[in-house]
């Protein structure tokens, strides 16, 4: 076995049962990856100096064959069901050795990478990322917080990830759905990644893990949520399900971005768990996404994307793959991000972002804790028709807390903490919908970026404190009736539908979806976030 690149001296694979192999490359820089992942014929240089990859079969996440280990520490504490799938401790460690005998014989690659960017030890994370491929690993350099030089000479892990994408499971032996799994060990401290190249696997799979972990550590709330800072430190989050702008609208030149995915709030800060991006780059343009469109260079990687034919050009529209186009790159390639990936004291302003194709939310509201507990457990947005297959009138999506595939426990648990935050801190929560006024989709239109742009402008600069607010009579949701740059009329949402009635309609149709979702989370609901849903009896 021959071990390459710098580390620690220490440092030994031989502990957790990775034995035998050929060689493993410690901690090389991305060119060496880079050069490497070309070598092998894995990938291409695109001619932004980007490197473009392919994950293989899966493009994307599979949350079905994602599993936590059932011992004695998860036993009680998770929230098991159809997210979060329990798995043999047995079958684990019969997994776990069955990968370790593939990997024999083979070149791996080992990085040593830190998450959670607190100034506080007790919330740090120290992990190990042991990956059959080269790709792979440089991802891991892009989206986990690099050491330093002097930090890699005494590393200590104290959680391990094992990725063999080419490693396929026997179900009927070793207990997976199928050959593909992704397997957290909270007793042992491993994530176990097989027969999947897709990255997204190893970011999701330790998001999942410090949700789980945190909650038990002090006051740490984690979110799914993008955060960015103001030039008087004022700290804004922003939470929203896909195709709702939460990258678009936390990336303001005007307020160095914190981070644009996940990040927890602690009694003093709010710190980003990760040390780079992964973005959407289907149907990327320079005017749509300045940031991230610069940010595609080398050293980032883009995944699954086509080119332009004859050339090494990338083209952003191509779905011959898939609609889940990607691009890692690490944070510091955004020229507006906060060198320390933290900000100081308590959020002042959080917004829950949400694309309603009904036209029945307002553009923004203000909501009390109580509201804010309860649309926080919602997570609701809208898929519009045309952008999923099958998908022919928009369609109600609730995800917990905005990210309830990556939650271990139950959603109530992170909703109580929310509350308590907010009652002790007193930060606004603002309701945003960026999606369709003046009736549903084909019949009304969808609200203009430029307004939303200017309700959170104002909401940021304190210019809606002072303004007066009506009631929404179904979700009472307080309306300002007034905001720069926005026409007053457009506030209240059934002031813009021509028939009334109809818009009635829809808001109680609407109300009842969320009554009907909350149903699965009323057992273990407090009775204040119980006494903030809406009222579709209103115009009954």
């Amino acid at each position: 076995m021959q071990e390459v690149g710098f580390r620690n001296p220490a440092a030994s694979l031989d502990t957790i049962g990775v034995t035998g192999y050929k060689t493993a490359y410690w901690n090389l820089t991305p060119e060496e990856l880079i050069e490497h992942t070309i070598v092998k014929g894995m990938g291409q240089l695109a001619d932004s100096g980007a490197l473009a990859i392919s994950t293989g079969k899966f493009t994307g996440r599979s949350p079905e064959d994602r599993f936590i280990v059932e011992d004695d520490i998860t036993r009680t504490e998770v929230d098991w069901g159809k997210v979060n799938k329990p798995f043999d401790p047995a079958k684990f460690d019969q997994l776990w050795d069955k990968v370790c005998a593939y990997v024999r014989d083979k070149e791996l690659y080992v990085r040593d990478v830190k998450a959670n960017a607190s100034e506080n030890p007790l919330y740090h994370m120290r992990i190990r990322v042991i990956t059959e491929y080269p790709w792979s690993n440089q991802f891991a350099y892009n989206m986990f917080r690099r050491p330093s030089q002097e930090e890699l000479q005494t590393f200590d892990p104290n959680w391990t990830v094992l990725c063999a994408p080419g490693f396929l499971a026997d179900p009927a032996v070793d207990g997976t759905r199928q050959g593909n799994f992704a397997i957290v060990n909270v007793a042992k401290k491993r994530l176990l990644i097989g027969g999947t190249g897709y990255t997204g696997e190893i970011k999701k799979g330790i998001f999942s893990v410090i949700n789980f972990v945190l909650p038990t550590r002090g006051h740490a709330l984690p979110m799914h949520c993008s955060a960015n800072l103001g030039k008087d430190g004022d700290i804004a989050l922003f939470f929203g399900l896909s195709g709702t702008g939460k990258t678009t609208l936390s990336a303001d030149p005007h307020r160095p971005l914190i981070g644009d995915d996940e990040h927890a709030w602690s009694d003093t800060e709010v710190f980003n768990f990760e040390g780079g991006c992964y973005a959407k780059a289907i149907d990327l343009t320079e005017e749509k996404e300045p940031d991230i469109f610069r940010a595609i260079k080398h050293g980032a990687i883009l995944e699954n994307i086509g080119f332009h034919e004859g050339t090494r050009t990338v083209n952003y529209a191509d779905r011959s793959v898939t609609e889940n186009t990607r691009v890692s790159y690490p944070i510091h390639f955004i020229s507006n991000a906060v060198p320390s990936s933290n900000g100081q004291g308590n959020p002042k302003n959080i917004f829950f972002l949400t694309c309603d194709a009904f036209g029945v939310l307002p553009p923004i509201s203000k909501l009390t804790p109580e509201q804010a507990m309860y649309h926080f457990v919602s997570g609701y947005t809208a898929k519009v028709a045309g952008t999923e297959v099958g998908v022919t009138d928009p369609k109600t999506t609730f995800s917990a807390c905005f990210g309830a595939p990556f939650l271990p426990l139950h959603p109530t648990r992170y909703a109580d903490m929310l509350g308590e935050k907010l009652h002790s801190t007193k930060a606004n929560v603002w309701l945003v919908n960026t999606g369709w006024s003046g009736g549903s989709f084909g019949t009304g239109s969808r609200i203009k970026l430029k307004y939303t742009r200017a309700m959170i402008t104002a909401a940021l600069n304190g210019e809606l404190d002072q303004v007066e607010y009506t009631k929404h009579r179904v979700f009472g949701l307080a309306m300002p009736t007034e905001c720069p740059n926005v026409p007053a009329e457009i506030l209240s949402p059934r002031n813009t539908w021509a028939d009334k009635n109809a818009y009635d309609a829809k808001a109680n149709e609407l109300a009842s979806a969320f009554i009907k979702n909350f149903e699965k989370f009323a057992d273990k609901a407090s009775d204040e976030i119980l006494a903030a849903a809406p009222k579709p009896s209103a115009f009954v």
